[in-house]
């Protein structure tokens, strides 16, 4: 098969947001320190979202514009998640509903922390560049509700809400994907955990440190898989997982410094031209764990000029941990797809939140993915925090003998 790759790419970044200088204030945490992360907001779910609304919010606007020759094509469905809502069923079955998939699909649900949407990635590619079904179609979505409030401290600003949808196929309109050309690098360390639906743990300085080295290892193993490789010559651009955009600096020296290119003027120029395109929005929404990597890509595609054809370095990683390193070619057509979806008006129109707002919504938020016996949700308390123009969305309803309903708003 002579293309495989990524053929349209959505991100669901919420509607609302709050600016991370208020957070910061309201919680009585050292302003100065916005320079070390970086951030500038954080998106903010509702409490008629969660995993499952977001999932379809950002896979809608690729379905609405296939055909139906083209939709009953996409033969799975894989959601990457650490916000499942039930141990056993997966949040795939309730998308795979919404999203009016054909009955001829497989779906499962997947993870692996920050990873597991590469991870899915690269099985879909599999299975599509087998030509076992040809032109067949995956849809991978990352999806996920980050349970962080003031005990969260420094981590809480920049921490995202919402997920990423990507269609694979054949047609690799965005990106298509370097065949063989990849690298990874895993091994168990405790860094992060989530035991209850209603916590997170974390070991910050670990997790920092493991995701360093998976970046140069990964990086290592691509390069004794592909030949001729050069950190600089080799890729227009580069894109890697995003917790916060000032680990992204550190770690583009770090991988700068192990290539033997030490010259700090260079390295600073190198940055700003070849990685700071991809944290445009990820500074604007926050860490969508799996997701954060997509967002990145995305941010690549409307924020640089991609006048010809561009190979990007992606880098993810996920705690625990797992990464990869890969590749694939951009062009000018890539990017006009992109722009077509809108992220760039989606952000700007979020509903911007006081101190209080946020601190008032939170609650609801870090509930989203509590097992509950039923819960009816009153939308209408909500309507206030809807942005104008947006388009129509997947909200939750209620719960009834711990199953979801869903409904359009």
């Amino acid at each position: 098969m002579d293309a495989v790759g990524i053929e349209a790419l959505n991100v669901y970044a919420g509607v609302a947001v709050i600016d991370v200088h208020d957070l910061f204030v309201g919680r009585g945490l050292e302003v100065a320190r916005i320079d070390n992360i970086q951030q500038s907001q954080r998106s903010i779910g509702l409490g008629f979202e969660d995993p499952v609304t977001n999932a379809v919010n950002a896979a809608h606007p690729i379905i609405e514009r296939l055909t139906p020759e083209e939709l009953v094509k996409i033969e799975m469905v894989i959601v990457s998640t650490e916000s499942g809502v039930d141990y056993s069923k997966s949040i795939s079955s309730y998308v795979h509903k919404y999203l009016n998939l054909p009955n001829t699909c497989r779906f499962l649900e997947v993870k692996q922390a920050c990873y597991a949407a590469t991870g899915a990635l690269q099985m879909a590619l599999g299975y599509i560049a087998s030509g076992m079904s040809p032109g067949a179609k995956a849809l991978v979505i990352a999806t996920d509700v980050s349970l962080v409030d003031a005990r969260a401290e420094y981590a809480e600003p920049s921490t995202g809400f919402g997920a990423a949808a990507i269609l694979i196929s054949d047609n690799p309109q965005i990106l298509r994907v370097d065949y063989g050309a990849f690298g990874v690098h895993a091994y168990e360390t405790m860094d992060s955990a989530r035991p209850l639906p209603s916590a997170d743990i974390a070991d910050v300085d670990k997790s920092l440190f493991a995701y360093l080295d998976c970046l140069t290892n990964s990086f290592n193993n691509y390069k004794q898989r592909v030949d001729g490789v050069d950190i600089v010559k080799s890729f227009g651009q580069l894109c890697m997982h995003t917790p916060f955009a000032g680990l992204v600096q550190a770690a583009h020296r770090k991988i700068m410094r192990q290539e033997n290119i030490i010259d700090a003027n260079f390295v600073a120029e190198d940055f700003n031209k070849r990685v700071e395109p991809s944290l445009v929005y990820p500074k604007k929404v926050g860490n969508l764990c799996s997701g954060s990597i997509y967002l990145a890509l995305a941010s690549v595609l409307d924020n640089s000029p991609l006048d010809e054809p561009t190979r990007v370095g992606l880098f993810s990683y996920g705690s625990g941990c797992s990464s990869e390193f890969y590749s694939g070619v951009m062009t000018k057509h890539s990017k006009e797809v992109a722009s077509s979806y809108q992220l760039k008006q989606s952000l700007a129109r979020r509903t911007k939140l006081s101190f209080q707002q946020y601190e008032e919504l939170l609650p609801d938020n870090l509930q989203s993915i509590v097992p509950q016996v039923s819960r009816q949700i009153n939308i209408s308390t909500y309507e206030k925090f809807l942005p104008a123009g947006r388009p129509k969305l997947l909200a939750l309803s209620n719960i009834q003998d711990y199953y979801r309903s869903y409904e359009w708003i």
